[in-house]
């Protein structure tokens, strides 16, 4: 029992999840509780071991100028592969057209409440905390970056004075990375229950309704995931093997989950082991998070013009070409939490003038897209930070 990896358990967890949600639905319904659980002590890890994280590695092995040459860095690669995301999902909806033939309830209109994307200056103004302890309290994981970006600058900056700070920082995110551990141990279970109440409350059915958008979404990533981020491993010269060892289980936890959140402390983990340095694994993917969401951003692309093609909503390129920048804008700052979004698709929808309707149709099987877009999610966080790492001259695998 004990040679059974935690990616195996999880596997295991997963087929027992749908099984139970098949051949006991009403049991499976109850199970909530367990995938709540386990969802609430993977949240309670993030502020601290990000908070230690980041600060130990700029304050010890990093300055102002370095982090920002760093950040720098990062936000060139978040934009150009999160653009070959949104134009590879456009290319693919346009020549599969799987809304074609898929009916729209006008009926549901009223039960959509379209939320307005946020405008620029909403989101950098959301980006800088007005107080450290409520964005931790709320797991805002940018905010969380940023005053720990600053405030382990501060530390290197006064030297010496700052060391018992710094020395309790690394301690902190060393203890984080032992609690990460033991919450892992659940998680077979969590996952497990999550797809058990998933199937269980919305049926088999959920795996196979719409399966022409579904196929298409999990064959856009599948295409992402093979031409985009495996032309960046072969660019970037990053093992592949042991990558892939690095990142299975992060995978695996945001596919079940469908929740960035739940991954991120593992994916924080086994990247440092990856060999990628503490200060650039602490900033680079939960920055990623926020500015780098290649799955997110795809089915954004792909979702939006799903609606218009069932909708008989004739776009030109140009048209498609200012909702794709508008997405690029308005998909920075999506939450690493389930169905975050969908927010941002509803107001992309009324901004172009597309019915929301469409939006209720894709709600039905949004925990089947979900799974597959987070999870890519996670996989492009954790090439970024190599990425950046190998760009920065270090070693990795």
């Amino acid at each position: 029992m004990k040679r059974v990896s935690l990616t195996a358990w999880i596997f295991i967890g997963m087929a027992a999840g749908v099984a139970l949600g098949v051949l006991a639905p009403g049991f499976a319904k109850e199970l909530g509780i367990v995938s709540t659980i386990f969802l609430r002590l993977i949240r309670s890890i993030i502020a601290p071991l990000l908070f230690g994280t980041l600060v130990a590695g700029i304050a010890g092995g990093g300055d102002l100028k370095h982090m920002g040459r760093i950040g720098g860095k990062a936000i060139l690669y978040f934009e150009i592969v999160t653009t070959f995301a949104l134009f590879l999902g456009l290319g693919v909806v346009n020549l599969v057209r799987p809304g074609e033939g898929v009916p729209i309830a006008r009926t549901a209109a009223d039960k959509v409440a379209a939320a307005a994307p946020a405008s620029l200056s909403a989101i950098v103004e959301h980006t800088f905390p007005a107080s450290i302890i409520d964005a931790m309290a709320r797991n805002d994981v940018l905010q969380v970056v940023v005053f720990a970006f600053l405030f382990g600058a501060a530390c290197a900056a006064i030297g010496k004075k700052s060391e018992p700070v710094v020395v309790f920082c690394a301690s902190l995110a060393e203890v984080m990375f032992r609690y990460t551990k033991y919450v892992m141990y659940l998680a077979p279970l969590g996952v497990g229950a999550a797809l058990a109440v998933t199937v269980g409350s919305k049926g088999i059915g959920v795996l196979f309704g719409l399966g022409k958008l579904i196929v298409t979404l999990y064959g856009a990533l599948a295409l992402f995931v093979v031409i985009v981020l495996g032309a960046v491993v072969a660019i970037a010269r990053i093992p592949l093997r042991s990558f892939y060892q690095a990142v299975r289980e992060p995978f695996l936890i945001a596919f079940s989950t469908a929740s960035s959140e739940a991954a991120l402390p593992l994916a924080l983990e086994n990247m440092e082991k990856f060999g990628v340095p503490k200060h650039i694994v602490g900033f680079v993917i939960p920055t990623g998070y926020s500015f780098n969401l290649d799955g997110t951003t795809l089915y954004l692309s792909m979702a939006s013009m799903f609606v218009a093609q069932a909708a008989g909503v004739h776009m030109t390129f140009g048209e498609q070409l200012v909702m794709m920048l508008t997405l690029m804008l308005t998909s920075k700052g999506v939450a690493g939490v389930p169905r975050a979004a969908l927010v941002i698709l509803a107001g992309t929808l009324t901004t172009f003038h597309l019915p929301v309707e469409g939006f209720a149709i894709l709600l039905g099987v949004d925990a089947v897209l979900d799974m597959a877009r987070t999870s890519v999610n996670v996989l492009g966080n954790c090439l970024a930070s190599a990425v950046v790492a190998r760009w920065e001259g270090f070693k990795v695998g």
